[in-house]
């Protein structure tokens, strides 16, 4: 039986993303990201596969990227309302990292395990920094689907793309808890 950690399990009963726009400086430093990213690397993974890789976006990075957003929303007809989205999504970060999909060729292991890894991945950077104090938030938005900003901005290969983009940050605020779901409704007990 394994030893109990009520302190782990009250944490992930009461965790809560903290909103990317309300983070600020200071951000983690590269020791400190290098923790955390252990703790995310430590994520169920069939086969032992490692489907996934980081690539951390400092301030300098997020300028570019987010000058890269703008022209690629233009050049695919993007309404300018959602291209100032996804800008000030990375104008605003103090340090963000991307969690890249990054699929391996198997003949026992489905793509779709591999997808679980990488989204594993990601609640799992963020449960470390919020555990080692900080504020995370997870987001993705149209730049994680368009293929041409995954290979301008990023250096993607075709067989990868964005699994989430972590934000990480020192939280301003604390936000409202929000509503969960309803545990009776999308539970079924199933006895034999």
């Amino acid at each position: 039986m394994p030893e109990k950690n009520p302190a782990a399990l009250e944490f992930l009963l009461t965790r809560r993303s903290r909103p990317a726009k309300t983070l600020t400086a200071p951000a983690p430093d590269r020791d400190t990201l290098r923790t955390l990213l252990t703790a995310a690397a430590r994520t169920p993974d069939h086969g032992k596969l490692e489907p996934f890789r980081f690539i951390v976006l400092e301030p300098k990075a997020l300028a570019r990227l987010a000058e890269i957003a703008t022209r690629r929303g233009a050049a695919i007809g993007m309404a300018p309302d959602r291209i100032a989205k996804g800008r000030s999504q990375l104008e605003q970060g103090q340090l963000c990292v991307v969690v890249v999909e990054s699929q391996k060729e198997h003949d026992t292991i489905p793509d779709l395990e591999q997808t679980y890894t990488a989204g594993a991945v990601c609640l799992a950077l963020v449960n470390a920094a919020l555990a080692a104090g900080w504020g995370a938030n997870w987001l993705t938005g149209w730049m994680a689907h368009d293929r041409g900003f995954m290979r301008e901005g990023l250096g993607l290969e075709r067989h990868e793309r964005i699994a989430g983009m972590i934000y990480l940050g020192t939280e301003t605020s604390a936000p409202p808890e929000r509503p969960r779901p309803d545990l009776d409704a999308i539970t079924t007990w199933v006895d034999e």
